[in-house]
């Protein structure tokens, strides 16, 4: 990697300023929890040669015909409305025009604009490069063609410097955005953006927009979990850092298509495809360390405990149900196929096992936030106690039903089945939070992904 700098107002041709102390603090910090937000000092916009505030990467890959005017458009809208020292980085991904060359003379004639060549493709690679190796506090990342309004930037950083969010994102899928692009496209994005929600349960809205920035401290952290380096770099980046429960900001933004983009929309969708299932498989085994991503206790007013509610039991309900429903519909087609063969106490005692293992371990991972290996045999055998008394409910109901009736129907076998299972269901949800996993001492509430369970359990 090389780079040429015009910094004039900020650090040396080397990117750092000792005065953030981000590398001093670096390596002490990987292992513990992220610092609490906060506003960033306001007096660093009247000191010229202070270090940016704000470092804006503009990721290149043979763009000599767009990038002059991209920079020389984003560097006057910067000095004209941010109120902080800036930099500009082109981060030119092994151009083999004369995208170098124009960004050479680009840092040569602004202040405040370098130039970071990368010697391998791909555009997380080069975000990756430039932002771990960056000494301002809030670094963004927006596409060459500008194709969002400069008008949202000033938004888009606004909650990452006043330290009320983590990362930020421009979305075009928000309701208030005014959005200029084919149907192909609108179709694609929207259509990605489902899948992301049904398969990773992502809940925000938009994750292809390229207009993002984050906090320095938690690229940090983020970076090194992040294996994409080409275009789901940042799917994978807002992936993991919502399921760490970090706070991300969403800004509705004008966003007019470029019509010479050259995006392979099929090679980019089918590794995106390859990236969707790979994370999913990570986070499902519990092999991301996302606790390093939690904010101190009492960082978010939603940690403060209510007096009387038990911490926890409103999610774990939720999460409960859930489970309980897809348990219970599984639990009852296995039933259903198992009856074609063997009696009804033999399909019961079957479909109930098979259905109780897979219960368990889903709400092991989803309700009560266990991740990782340690400790599912066990919960697995405790698990089988609180089948025990589910089969012993359900089997006594049809046995009292075969003894009252003789030869019952199908439909009103499954009726007392139902029945059965929901009178279990709430002595099955409290062996499960008060035997099966029940909360550590000393912990406490916090966003469901980041629970102390993970650590304790991989160490």
């Amino acid at each position: 990697m090389t780079t040429t700098d015009s910094l004039r107002s900020g650090p040396g041709a080397n990117g750092r300023s000792s005065g953030t102390g981000r590398d001093s603090g670096r390596t002490g910090r990987d292992t513990g929890r992220l610092p609490v937000r906060e506003h960033l000092p306001a007096g660093q916009a009247a000191a010229p040669s202070a270090a940016p505030v704000l470092d804006v990467v503009v990721p290149v890959y043979n763009e000599e015909k767009d990038l002059r005017p991209c920079v020389l458009r984003l560097h006057d809208h910067l000095s004209r409305t941010f109120p902080y020292p800036f930099r500009i980085t082109v981060a030119d991904n092994a151009s083999t025009d004369a995208t170098t060359a124009v960004a050479a003379r680009l840092a040569a004639e602004l202040r405040g604009v370098r130039c970071v060549r990368l010697e391998e493709k791909g555009r997380g690679r080069a975000l990756r490069t430039v932002w771990t190796d960056s000494d301002a506090p809030v670094l963004a990342y927006m596409d060459v063609d500008l194709s969002t309004d400069l008008n949202a930037l000033l938004p888009l950083v606004a909650p990452l410097i006043s330290g009320h969010s983590d990362l930020a994102i421009g979305s075009r899928l928000a309701r208030s955005a005014r959005v200029v692009r084919g149907s192909k496209r609108e179709f694609i994005s929207r259509a990605y953006n489902l899948i992301l929600r049904s398969s990773l349960a992502a809940g925000f809205s938009d994750a292809q927009c390229g207009f993002k920035a984050i906090r320095s401290e938690v690229a940090e952290r983020l970076l090194p979990m992040v294996e994409d380096s080409g275009w789901f770099f940042d799917t994978e980046l807002l992936v993991l850092a919502e399921r760490a429960g970090l706070r991300i900001h969403e800004v509705p933004v004008d966003w007019i298509d470029d019509p010479d983009s050259t995006v392979h929309i099929v090679r980019t969708a089918t590794e995106d495809l390859k990236g969707v299932w790979r994370v999913g498989r990570a986070l499902a085994v519990g092999a991301l360390p996302l606790d390093r991503l939690a904010r101190p206790f009492g960082d978010d007013p939603r940690d403060r405990a209510l007096t009387g509610v038990p911490r926890g039991l409103a999610r774990q309900l939720v999460g409960f149900c859930v489970v309980g429903v897809l348990s219970t519909l599984f639990y009852l087609a296995l039933y259903s196929l198992f009856r074609l063969g063997v009696g009804p106490q033999l399909a019961n005692g079957g479909a109930l096992l098979v259905s109780a293992v897979a219960n368990t371990a889903a709400n092991r991972r989803l309700t009560f936030g266990v991740r990782g290996r340690g400790g599912a045999v066990r919960h697995q055998a405790q698990g089988l106690v609180v089948f025990a008394i589910g089969l012993a409910l359900t089997s006594g109901s049809l046995a009292a039903l075969g003894a009252a009736t003789g030869s019952p129907s199908h439909g009103t076998e499954l009726a007392v089945l139902i029945t059965a299972n929901l009178a279990a269901t709430v002595l099955r949800f409290l062996l499960l939070r008060a035997w099966v996993f029940p909360a550590r001492a000393g912990s406490h509430p916090g966003p469901d992904p980041v629970s102390d369970s993970y650590s304790e359990d991989v160490r």
